[in-house]
């Protein structure tokens, strides 16, 4: 009887650790909704980061990454009073970064009668390079084919494009996706699905 009472009390201390974590944000924007500048500036520093990182994706374009991620944490302050923990403060976030994104890709539309394409990386591809160092010509090869997965990629819709981005690089679940692109998850299964399968399709030469 004693002998698994010390692993279930270890056990509970790590999901409690767990779940505080995961509600660190939400307390930080909860403080941030009582007029807590420290708490915004710790919040921002946190996602500040991973939120350009995004958006560079989306939108190719550097400065104008930064911009829109300016104006997703002026939404967030904005929003401060009004927050409310139903969901992950990261679900929340990135639904707004996803919204800008997705209003500026149209823009260029309009403006360059094009799409702005996005640069990435395909998972296996990024495996080309071994663990020891690689030899000039490795490096050449890997570049060829890294170049083939961008413009594969360039041909993905925005919304493919987006869910990719949060379910891969950003390890989001399908319901944060969800809620970030305000659709079912069945419809983020979806968009995975004709995005996955349409890459494979276009880069079945380089397996």
């Amino acid at each position: 009887m004693d002998g698994p009472q010390p692993s279930r009390k270890s056990g509970v201390s790590q999901n409690m650790e767990a779940v505080a974590a995961l509600e660190r944000d939400a307390q930080l924007m909860l403080q941030v909704r009582q007029g807590d500048e420290t708490s915004f500036a710790l919040l921002l520093e946190r996602h500040r980061g991973p939120v350009i990182h995004f958006l560079y994706r989306m939108v190719q374009n550097q400065a104008v990454s930064e911009e829109l991620a300016q104006e997703v944490f002026l939404r967030v302050y904005r929003s401060r009073e009004t927050y409310e923990p139903t969901a992950k403060f990261t679900t929340w976030l990135f639904r707004i970064a996803t919204h800008l994104a997705l209003n500026r890709l149209r823009d260029f539309k309009k403006e360059k009668g094009q799409t702005s394409l996005d640069e990435e990386l395909i998972e296996g591809v990024e495996r080309q390079v071994a663990d020891r160092r690689p030899s000039v010509e490795q490096v050449l090869v890997y570049e060829v084919k890294l170049r083939e997965v961008r413009a594969a990629v360039e041909t993905l819709p925005e919304k493919q494009r987006a869910a990719v981005l949060m379910h891969k690089y950003q390890g989001m679940e399908y319901s944060q996706i969800a809620r970030a692109l305000r659709c079912s998850e069945s419809a983020v299964k979806s968009l995975l699905f004709r995005a996955y399968e349409s890459l494979r399709g276009k880069l079945a030469h380089l397996a």
